[in-house]
């Protein structure tokens, strides 16, 4: 499956240079200008990854994000600043962001990062799957045995 990534930042150098490089990598790419324009173009279920400037005009990268975590949980959103601190980096995680990249950064490791963001939401979502099966498992064992009674009592009697 192609991965569609939303990059969302003001300054069109980086959302160019981030787009090129993402469709070489065979990602399916679109651009938003800001956060409103990211909105605009947000649907749930349009994009894997959203790449967002924490810093934009109209509406900034963590009002996007809050209000893409309200449509969205399971989006990868990636939080990108030129303005890094451990404070603005725990903001945004603390908020629902899953990666955090500080500016200027090396192309590959934007790769990296949204590889390993989407081999952790493959791994959360078979980890749900997984549990449910087992919970199905433990609430039908009860069922079974309430059967089995039923069925001994009625084939003695």
């Amino acid at each position: 499956m192609v991965e569609r990534i939303l990059i969302v930042d003001d300054d069109e150098e980086i959302r160019e240079a981030l787009a090129k490089n993402l469709v070489s990598l065979q990602y399916a790419v679109e651009t938003a200008e800001d956060g409103q324009d990211a909105l605009n173009k947000y649907r749930k279920g349009d994009f894997e990854v959203i790449l967002a400037d924490m810093v934009m005009p109209n509406v900034d990268g963590i009002e996007l994000l809050r209000r893409i975590r309200e449509v969205s949980e399971e989006v990868i959103f990636l939080m990108m600043t030129d303005h890094p601190s451990i404070g603005t980096a725990v903001e945004s995680v603390k908020r629902g962001a899953d990666d955090f990249i500080t500016k200027p950064f090396h192309l590959e490791d934007v790769k990296i990062r949204i590889l390993k963001a989407i081999e952790g939401r493959t791994v959360r979502s078979r980890l749900k799957t997984v549990q449910g099966l087992v919970w199905g498992l433990l609430l039908s064992i009860p069922l079974w045995l309430l059967l089995g009674i039923v069925l001994v009592i009625f084939l003695k009697g």
